[in-house]
């Protein structure tokens, strides 16, 4: 999972869109390689917010990168990533990059006439904070939280038990199970036993 650039723009409806800033993370491509990447993303980020109109939401493939995109209120967040990286995640960097130049530029933005490097420091640090998807979308964390919590529950109860014990013998001395429990397990356990593939 990559998040390989962030972009915020000024939609100018007809006009190409004013870049405000952009960071990319483009280690994955050849020394060589880099500044030519970043021309395009520069590209497919303008060309992508002159075609997102005020409140809309979308996702553009190019090759093997997506781009989602939102305009709200003529600003445009943009975030590339690869094809791992959730688009849920994805769209939260945006929210959240929007929100946090929005609030530290106090809507100066909409004057900006050329592009200007105004979320550049914003987007830099962007880049690195949200190359994990769970750092953006609070709820991907969670689940994260909750699959590991389920791997250690499904520890079996033999591997809970110490080393030689059987789980027939402390059913015998339990305290906690009846005899009609008892014998239930023990039934249950022979039934089971003679299905067993080998």
């Amino acid at each position: 999972m990559k998040l390989t650039a962030v972009a915020v723009l000024k939609w100018n409806g007809e006009q190409d869109a004013n870049l405000l800033g952009l960071a990319a993370d483009l280690s994955s491509f050849g020394y060589f390689q880099r500044s030519s990447v970043k021309e395009m993303i520069t590209f497919v980020a303008r060309t992508v917010a002159k075609r997102t109109v005020p409140g809309q939401r979308q996702t553009v493939q190019h090759e093997v990168y997506f781009c989602h995109a939102f305009n709200r209120d003529g600003l445009v967040g943009i975030a590339f990533v690869d094809q791992e990286y959730p688009s849920r995640s994805a769209f939260c960097v945006v929210n959240k990059v929007l929100d946090d130049f929005n609030s530290s530029n106090n809507g100066q933005w909409k004057s900006v006439q050329a592009d200007t490097e105004e979320a550049q420091a914003l987007l830099e640090m962007a880049i690195i904070r949200y190359q994990d998807p769970a750092q953006a979308d609070k709820l991907t964390k969670i689940q994260q939280d909750l699959d590991e919590t389920k791997v250690v529950l499904h520890k079996t109860i033999e591997s809970v038990l110490n080393r030689g014990e059987k789980l027939e013998t402390l059913v015998d001395k339990s305290s906690d199970l009846s005899m009609a429990s008892q014998l239930f397990y023990k039934q249950a356990r022979k039934t089971n036993s003679c299905c067993k593939m080998m």
